[in-house]
C-alpha cells in the first residue's frame, strides 16, 4: 500500500473542512463527538430584537404631562410636563409622550438614560422601576439616589431604558406608587 504524504492529507483536510464549515453543513459527528464544548455561544439571545419604529407610538397608551398649578411647582424639575396622583409627581413627560433618544443619551452597550424629576407629598424614599410593555425586554433601571434628597419634596433620578419600545415606569415611595408609561425611541439619520 503507498503512503500519503502528511502534507497531502492536512491539505485534503483543511479543504473539507473549509466546504463543511461554508456550505453551513457540518460532517457527522460521532456520538463521543457531539457535546458542545463549555464555551459554545450558540443559544438564542433571551431578548431578540424587534425592530422599533415611530409607527408603533400609536399603540402605545403614553402619558401626557400638563402644566402643575401646585404652589411647590416650580420646584419639581420638568413642571411644564408633569402627571402625579396628589402624593407622587414626576416631571419633565416629553411631549406627546414620546422620548426621541439622541446619541448623547444612548450609551456605549446600546443602553439609554434619560433624567426625571419627582415630587414627594408622602415622606419616603422614592425607588423606581420599569418594564416594557410592547415585547420582552429586560426591566429597566432607576437611580433615585436615595437619601440624597431627603424624605419629602423634589427628588432627582435616571431611568435606564435596555432596549426602544413601549415602557411603564413605576415610582414608589412607601405605600405609594404612580406609573407613567411612555416611548423610547432612538434618533434616526
Amino acid at each position: 500500500m503507498r503512503q500519503v504524504p502528511a502534507h497531502r492529507v492536512l491539505a485534503v483536510t483543511a479543504i473539507v473542512v473549509c466546504i463543511a464549515g461554508c456550505s453551513g453543513s457540518r460532517p457527522a459527528a460521532s456520538a463521543s463527538h457531539t457535546a458542545q464544548p463549555a464555551n459554545a455561544t450558540h443559544q438564542p439571545a433571551p431578548y431578540p430584537a424587534s425592530p422599533v419604529t415611530m409607527a408603533g407610538a400609536a399603540h402605545c397608551p403614553v402619558t401626557i404631562g400638563h402644566a402643575l398649578t401646585t404652589p411647590w411647582r416650580e420646584e419639581l424639575f420638568g413642571w411644564e410636563s408633569a402627571a402625579g396622583n396628589g402624593k407622587l409627581w414626576v416631571g419633565g413627560l416629553w411631549p406627546r409622550g414620546i422620548i426621541v433618544m439622541t446619541p448623547g443619551f444612548v450609551n456605549p452597550d446600546g443602553t439609554m438614560g434619560m433624567k426625571f424629576g419627582w415630587w414627594r407629598a408622602t415622606s419616603g424614599y422614592l425607588t423606581i422601576t420599569g418594564r416594557r410593555l410592547d415585547a420582552p425586554a429586560p426591566a429597566a433601571t432607576g437611580d433615585a439616589s436615595p437619601g440624597a434628597y431627603g424624605l419629602t419634596g423634589f427628588n432627582a433620578s435616571g431611568v435606564t431604558f435596555p432596549t426602544e419600545g413601549c415602557w411603564q415606569v413605576t415610582g414608589r415611595v412607601g405605600a405609594v406608587t404612580f406609573s407613567f408609561v411612555t416611548f423610547v425611541i432612538k434618533a434616526r439619520g
